[in-house]
């Protein structure tokens, strides 16, 4: 269900509750941890939605190249979801250190795979707010400030929807709120 949409820069922001793995997006975006280990929440939830192929893929990638830096992302495909592929971001647990700074690069390094891939169309859940524990306010405020630039600073990127899509009711009122001040 759509609660809000925005556009920065001729570009559709939709505030969406629901489930991210029902999502008709080219991609979706995994709030991963370093190791590519989907063991709870949204990333447990796109894995078993998707298939044994993704977490093959999240292995065989963490072999080759070792773990995924706090505030990057990789890509595999998206094995049995709507979704062509699955962006893993990697957010900081809070209490780390420079949390809001890494939240922002996991999000723009999901966004430059993207546009790498010249996708139109890409959902994101709330990325280190669940068992990463980064509080919801801070988390919706960096969304939205992170992809009103990006798409300022880009405005031919392909990238032409972003949904960002949470399955529980708390989190998606307080990103509709965020994005309710955008109006303002």
């Amino acid at each position: 269900m759509v609660l809000k949409t925005l556009h920065f820069n001729g570009h559709t922001i939709e505030i969406v509750r629901g489930d991210i793995t029902q999502e008709k997006t080219e991609a979706i975006v995994n709030a991963a941890n370093s190791s590519l280990q989907h063991g709870g929440g949204v990333a447990l939830a796109i894995v078993r939605a998707a298939g044994g192929k993704v977490t093959e893929e999240s292995r065989e990638y963490i072999k080759q190249n070792g773990e995924v830096p706090t505030g990057s992302a990789m890509v595999t495909s998206g094995g049995n979801l709507n979704a062509d592929y699955i962006i893993h971001a990697v957010g900081p647990v809070w209490g780390s250190g420079g949390e809001d700074e890494k939240l922002r690069q996991a999000i723009e390094s999901s966004l430059a795979i993207c546009d790498e891939y010249a996708l139109t169309s890409c959902a994101f859940p709330a990325i280190s707010s669940g068992i990463f524990g980064f509080p919801n306010d801070r988390c919706a405020d960096i969304f939205l400030k992170t992809l009103n630039d990006y798409f300022a600073q880009n405005p031919d990127t392909p990238l032409e929807q972003v949904r960002l899509c949470n399955i529980d009711e708390a989190t998606s009122a307080v990103f509709k709120e965020k994005a309710d001040q955008y109006d303002e």
